[in-house]
């Protein structure tokens, strides 16, 4: 039996008035674990832990009330009651099951690992540490355990361990047991003590210890927390993964989660938040499912099936909205389950046996061409418009755009990898932003030009205003164009290639890179064309066909920025009646982006309309 009121420091934890949640949370755990060593069949068989029973119920009721927390009082009284009462064991276990259930939604959220030691390196560990008291194999055998009261904790009991969770396993190892063998560990690092904790708590386990195909519906940090009884709720399937979950953890602490991996475990803490009314929360985390995990591997499941990835993007936008509704829990659990089995399925797909070399191939080619094209078409424009005007000697400021947004876009990959923590929703408005404010200014660009696709207006205009205003103001400002066209592709480019590598074996490795050269050499010939079938236009003609060229492409980024603003959910989403999606033009079936293209077409048809009619009357 471990003896947890000396841990707590009885008497200090009595007088004070300010509730320990955690070491509560503690106590309750330790009073369901050893229950059962002092009861058995309603008849005390062990007096000494009987009273220490009554002791620790009347800790928690004490400090309860201290929290001025009603639920805790009253679930803490029903306890000490029902000790007293000599209930059966299981009843015990429920009530401090409940009673922890309210504490971990009262106390912080506890720091939780972000990796574990390797399974040998660990067991290593144990053996160094711990075999002496509790046996090589976690028995409580060890060599020094013979006379020791209370005796070392058997890891291998089945039956305690179904009510022991990891947090409680970790704390015992970072802070010790007074009046017990056990001493404080504090000297090993967090990822030791962590890893302990990990595998004490899966040696009762062992048998089970094998590879799952589908994975409980469980977070990291409910694992830690939860003991596999409380996790289960009653239900022998969910146990069952649980248990698996508990003998083999190390498939949450993956050093490269996959993409799919981090979608499912954002929905599962965005039910969790959910559960404990925390809407927004929830919300939060189903926004970072769709954009820190599902819309990474778009691209290749594409490739796969086209109609499972639309299905997966439109349930994962409705849940949005679902969990901001606190009334159709039943609804939301219904299509919260059905996603989840959508990316289990997604993931059996882009797993089984690999992704073929045609699937990367034409996923690399694609995500090359799909990011880079807008970025190409906007620089070889401004670099034309310049050439044209008589000013390739100013060429420098666009290249100093383009090149210098190649160079900050890696930066902020490795910066978001190491130093600091870019999340989806950042990328996509800073992605948002950058388009919209590049479709504005393309816009304007494609508009002046067009008021001067006549010949003899260019002509006129190049003699009296080209060479005095294109001064430094203006070209730092064609330059931060070329910056903004190219930066807002390179950041996510780099993300979606390497979770395209988390996808393929290293062996596939040059297939991925001959997609991306095939698509650098695609972009290169459409540069080519561009330039050279541009310089032999006629003058008009060519800002004619630059207009629309511009135009266009205004076009095509304010559609991507609305949809981008919608899936950080800045912008709200309004479906229309009809589901269709065109990508490359930025064209998706929500109200928003749809209108905010028809406006650039009205606006560009008026301003035809009006600029004509001007000439008519001229004339």
């Amino acid at each position: 039996m471990l003896v947890l009121i000396s841990i707590l420091s009885v008497n200090c934890i009595a007088n004070t008035q300010i509730p320990d949640y955690r070491q509560m949370a503690q106590l309750a755990e330790y009073i369901g674990v050893d229950y059962p060593e002092a009861i058995d069949s309603g008849e005390i068989i062990n007096n000494a832990e009987y009273q220490e029973m009554l002791e620790f119920s009347g800790i928690l009721i004490t400090q309860a009330k201290a929290s001025k927390v009603s639920a805790l009082v009253s679930k803490a009284e029903i306890l000490e009651a029902s000790i007293k009462e000599k209930k059966a064991s299981s009843v015990i276990q429920q009530l401090c099951n409940e009673l922890r259930s309210e504490l971990l939604e009262q106390m912080p959220q506890a720091t939780l690992p972000r990796q574990l030691l390797p399974e040998p390196e660990t067991q290593s560990l144990f053996q160094q540490q711990c075999s002496t008291c509790h046996g090589r194999q976690g028995k409580g055998d060890g060599p020094t355990s013979i006379g020791l009261e209370p005796p070392p904790a058997d890891f291998t009991d089945r039956t305690r361990a179904m009510n022991r969770s990891i947090l409680g396993l970790y704390d015992a190892t970072s802070n010790g047991i007074d009046e017990t063998a056990m001493v404080a560990y504090d000297q090993l690092s967090e990822e030791q003590r962590w890893s302990l904790a990990f595998y004490a708590g899966s040696l009762a386990f062992e048998e089970v210890k094998v590879e799952f195909a589908k994975s409980p519906n469980v977070t990291l940090e409910e694992l830690i927390n939860n003991s596999p009884t409380q996790l289960a709720n009653g239900d022998i399937d969910e146990l069952e993964k649980v248990v698996q979950l508990r003998a083999s953890p190390s498939r949450l602490f993956s050093h490269s989660p996959s993409p799919l991996g981090i979608a499912r475990s954002k929905l599962l803490e965005a039910r969790s938040a959910y559960k404990n009314g925390q809407l927004e929360k929830a919300n939060h985390f189903a926004v970072s499912a769709y954009l820190d995990g599902f819309e990474l591997v778009e691209s290749s499941l594409d490739t796969r099936d086209s109609n499972l990835r639309k299905q997966i993007e439109a349930n994962m936008m409705a849940l949005r909205k679902q969990f901001k509704n606190a009334e159709n829990r039943e609804q939301l659990e219904a299509s919260l389950d059905a996603t989840l089995a959508q990316l289990e399925s997604a993931e059996q797909i882009l797993s089984s046996e690999g992704l073929s070399n045609a699937t990367l191939f034409s996923a690399s080619l694609i995500i090359l061409l799909r990011e880079g094209l807008e970025a190409l078409l906007v620089t070889l424009a401004l670099a034309m418009v310049l050439i044209r005007s008589g000013r390739a000697d100013v060429l420098r400021y666009v290249h100093a755009g383009w090149i210098t947004a190649l160079v900050a876009g890696g930066l902020t990959w490795w910066a978001a990898r190491e130093l600091i923590s870019i999340s989806g929703a950042s990328r996509e408005v800073m992605e948002g932003v950058a388009a919209l404010t590049a479709a504005a200014v393309l816009f304007y660009v494609g508009v002046w030009m067009h008021s001067k696709s006549h010949a003899a207006q260019w002509k006129a205009y190049i003699q009296k205003q080209v060479s005095q205003r294109l001064k430094s103001g203006t070209l730092w400002g064609i330059a931060l164009l070329a910056f903004i066209a190219v930066y807002r592709e390179v950041f996510e480019t780099v993300l979606f290639y390497e979770a395209l590598l988390t996808q393929s074996l290293p062996s596939q490795t040059p297939t991925i890179i001959s997609g991306f050269l095939a698509g650098a050499l695609s972009l290169a010939v459409v540069a080519w064309l561009t330039i050279r079938y541009s310089v032999r236009l006629p003058i008009g003609r060519f800002f004619s066909v630059t207009t629309y060229l511009l135009v266009g492409l205004s076009f095509v980024l304010i559609g991507k920025g609305i949809i981008a603003l919608q899936e950080a959910a800045i912008i709200g989403i309004s479906p229309l009646p009809m589901n269709f999606e065109l990508d490359w033009i930025g064209l998706k079936s929500t109200w928003q982006s749809v209108l905010a293209q028809a406006l650039v077409i009205a606006v560009f048809v008026a301003y035809t309309i009006r600029s004509r009619l001007s000439r008519i009357q001229v004339m």
